[in-house]
């Protein structure tokens, strides 16, 4: 497996491992000795940047995949990075599929969400801190400056934006610097190429996120493809 630099004293894989799938969005969850099986895999096949989320679970089970990433991955957590976020909860008193996103980035939102994010994964600091999706309501100032104290603190190493712009971006990174970005990015999905320029100007990676447009690219799918209209996203999706 190749490497990236994603930034001081951070090597990872260059593919990375997105968890999200075991548990959330591609319908049924995988069970959970299959889903711990398949990380030992990836680690064995060179994969050491594993990606997840607190919101990564089920209606029972909302936390779930941070439990299981931080379980499988705890035999070979010299040998790995983790990646996980904060800031969104589903609204799932609405009736629609997949469920509106209910933004939150208050700094006591956030304290909740590290401490329960480290206890969950088994981990005392966490590799990279994404803020999961911009608050609207809090400007990024205030998220960055949070962000700083975490990293003072002991609780994060680096932290990064998904679904980022422009301004959102140099706002937080004259708070606290950004490592990553990890937005949207496929042949089918280039919106975020006129970010570029910004991030090598500040030098933050760009971490690409359904670069196989949510496995449409991969050509395991046709006009006779059904997917579960309460448990995978793709359902909605114009590509399929």
């Amino acid at each position: 497996m190749e490497k990236r630099n994603l930034g001081k004293d951070f090597i990872v894989s260059a593919v990375g491992m997105g968890c999200m799938g075991l548990s959330h969005a591609y319908g049924a969850p995988t069970e959970k000795s299959e889903a711990i099986r398949l990380l030992h895999q990836a680690v064995d096949l060179g994969y050491t940047f594993f990606d997840t989320a607190e919101v990564y679970g089920t209606s029972d089970f909302p936390h779930i995949n941070e439990e299981i990433v931080g379980e499988a991955l705890r035999p070979y957590k010299d040998k790995v990075v983790i990646a996980t976020k904060f800031g969104i909860r589903f609204d799932k008193d609405c009736r629609k599929y997949p469920y509106p996103l209910i933004t939150d980035a208050r700094p006591e939102s956030i304290r909740k969400s590290v401490e329960c994010s480290l206890k969950r994964l088994g981990i005392e600091c966490i590799d990279l801190y994404y803020q999961h999706r911009i608050d609207p309501n809090i400007p990024p100032e205030e998220v960055a400056g949070m962000m700083s104290e975490l990293i003072k603190e002991g609780k994060i190493k680096r932290w990064g934006i998904s679904e980022t712009n422009e301004e959102y971006l140099r706002r937080a990174y004259s708070v606290c610097p950004v490592t990553a970005v990890e937005n949207r990015y496929s042949m089918m999905y280039r919106d975020y190429e006129s970010l570029f320029p910004v991030l090598e100007e500040l030098g933050i990676a760009f971490v690409a996120f359904s670069t196989m447009a949510n496995g449409f690219l991969t050509a395991k799918y046709n006009e006779k493809s059904r997917f579960e209209k309460d448990t995978d996203y793709r359902s909605s999706m114009p590509q399929f």
